[in-house]
């Protein structure tokens, strides 16, 4: 492959996970749900059985303080919350609400929204395919944001 061949896959892929992103987030808004992109990826992180501010500034690439921000606004609009540490009892674990859990679930059907949409266009077959070859290049994530 050549570089400009490389450089227009690497272009389109970073384009296509913009799009989706965007699209769950307006998925989300239009579900009655105050997030941000961010918020979403803390989420994945979240999910299913909580994490340290610590935990999540490193799934996130970003400092503990930062983090620990993010947490705040979480828990002021309901989606998170602070509970004990079962096995530190220096630290806090960061779990989501009902709210937390139902804004996932939204995400989840906002993703399958459009991902119905990419089979419209490619084919079921297809973007089965194309999940299939993207879990064999990528196939730990972290799913983060880039900043």
């Amino acid at each position: 492959m050549q570089n400009s061949e490389a450089l227009t896959l690497a272009a389109s892929l970073l384009a296509a996970a913009g799009e989706l992103t965007r699209r769950i987030n307006d998925g989300l808004a239009a579900r009655g749900f105050e997030v941000r992109p961010a918020h979403g990826f803390a989420f994945t992180r979240l999910a299913p059985d909580g994490a340290t501010v610590t935990d999540l500034a490193v799934h996130l690439g970003v400092t503990k303080q930062a983090a620990s921000q993010l947490v705040d606004e979480l828990v002021r609009k309901g989606y998170v919350e602070r509970r004990p540490h079962p096995q530190d009892a220096r630290a806090r674990l960061i779990v989501l609400t009902g709210r937390g859990w139902e804004c996932t679930r939204a995400a989840e059907e906002a993703a399958a929204d459009v991902v119905r949409e990419w089979s419209d266009v490619l084919g079921e077959g297809e973007v089965r395919v194309l999940c299939g070859q993207l879990a064999r290049i990528a196939p730990y994530g972290p799913i983060r944001p880039a900043w």
